[in-house]
């Protein structure tokens, strides 16, 4: 993808180039003079600058003319490490990452936001402190911490504001606590903001300009990319689909409201219908499943994964619930096709991979409920992640946040100093 032409001089145009080099590198000077159509010595003065800042490298290739004859400008992706935390309503998952997202340890454990912010964070510097410990030899020095939450983010405040599912949380300072106990910046966002900027810098959407991440765990929610950004709306608070109503739907949501998307076809609400089924009998795998299960010391209850291993089984019942939650899912994503017009949907979340059905019912009520022009070209897919997307995601905002054009043109004029 061409970048559009830098119309910048100085430390400016040093931190926009920075920028074609990150998003689009390896690159060579040659490549770099036809991208921005500037001259190949202001691109060498430029180039010069930031290799003396840091901040790039240059990497010589052995060609067939012999080595040292070309080499390629790309990110200084090992100048520093990053940590990744996606918070879930009944897990953590936090990864220490490259510069470029790539995962170097990573760790997921259960863990019940309701628990409330200092518990739920203390745990999270534990196991922050641990997986440091594990690559200290093998990156640089903390450079900065990303955390996704499940609820409305005020990125000004660092903190989430009035979290239907997060009791406790409202307004707790987290940034500004994560930054204090570690001594480097933090950023918060929506997690599933932070999913969707994985996606558009390292995953299945990095070739789309316009495209709707959608996550569907325990509560749903969809991240919005328009031409190449990620939109989060005047307040923060774009993509909350999971309150979107279902005419006909009464059962009342965390919110406070009936019928909420999320709390008709989400994770839990999956597993709600799931446990009913077992106990009228008329799902014998999950009859069997839930008496078992039971028995267990200590008792467990079924999730929507056994939902998901029923359908699959040919469990009539279970099938149905799989198809019926995937449908008003895809009956939702229908009206935002039709309203955003994007390029790509991308389906994210534990909810996902509860099997195929679960899928191909979304895709198809989009398909049905989507008029035709929207949908002629439009691509539906899962995460390109899995279950790594919330991390690596929340890594990148900590990447796109301290380097970005902004910052590094900052760099440069103090280096220039």
């Amino acid at each position: 993808m061409k970048s559009d032409r830098i119309e910048f001089f100085g430390a400016a145009a040093g931190g926009a180039i920075f920028d074609i080099i990150r998003r689009e590198g390896p690159i060579s000077r040659a490549q770099l003079v036809r991208s921005t159509a500037l001259s190949k010595s202001t691109i060498s003065l430029h180039v010069d600058r930031l290799l003396k800042v840091g901040v790039i490298k240059e990497e010589a290739l052995q060609t067939d003319s012999g080595p040292g004859r070309r080499s390629l400008l790309r990110f200084a992706a090992d100048r520093g490490i990053v940590v990744g935390i996606e918070l879930g309503v009944t897990s953590i998952d936090v990864a220490v990452c490259d510069l470029e997202a790539l995962v170097l340890a990573s760790h997921s454990e259960a863990l019940d936001i309701a628990r409330g912010p200092v518990p739920v964070l203390t745990r999270a510097y534990e196991i922050i402190e641990t997986l440091l410990s594990e690559v200290k030899q093998e990156g640089g020095s903390l450079a900065g911490i990303g955390i996704g939450l499940p609820g409305p983010v005020n990125r000004t405040l660092g903190s989430v504001v009035s979290p239907p599912i997060m009791p406790g949380w409202d307004r707790y300072p987290v940034r500004d606590e994560v930054t204090t106990h570690f001594g480097v910046p933090c950023f918060v966002d929506n997690d599933v903001n932070v999913m969707a900027l994985g996606e558009a810098r390292a995953g299945s959407a990095r070739a789309s300009e316009s495209f709707l991440f959608v996550k569907i765990g325990t509560g749903i929610g969809a991240g919005l990319v328009i031409d190449g950004q990620l939109y989060r709306g005047f307040k923060g608070s774009a993509g909350d689909i999971g309150h979107i109503g279902i005419d006909g739907e009464t059962t009342r949501c965390s919110c406070g409201n009936r019928g909420c998307l999320e709390v008709v076809a989400g994770g839990g609400a999956i597993a709600r219908k799931g446990r009913e089924l077992a106990e009228s009998g008329a799902s014998p795998f999950l009859s069997e499943t839930a008496a078992r299960f039971a028995a267990e010391d200590p008792p467990r209850e079924i999730t929507a994964v056994e939902v998901g291993i029923a359908a699959s089984q040919g469990d009539t019942a279970a099938l149905e619930l799989v198809i019926e939650s995937g449908r008003h899912v895809g009956s939702v994503l229908a009206k935002l096709v039709n309203f955003f017009n994007p390029e790509m949907v991308i389906l994210g979340g534990g909810t996902v991979n509860i099997g195929d059905a679960f899928v191909a019912a979304i895709r198809e009520m989009v398909i049905r409920r989507s008029t035709q022009l929207a949908t002629v070209d439009l691509v539906i897919r899962r995460s390109a992640f899995g279950e790594q997307s919330g991390m690596v995601g929340a890594a990148l905002m900590v990447v796109d946040e301290l380097f970005s054009t902004r910052a590094v043109t900052e760099m440069v004029r103090e280096f220039d100093g």
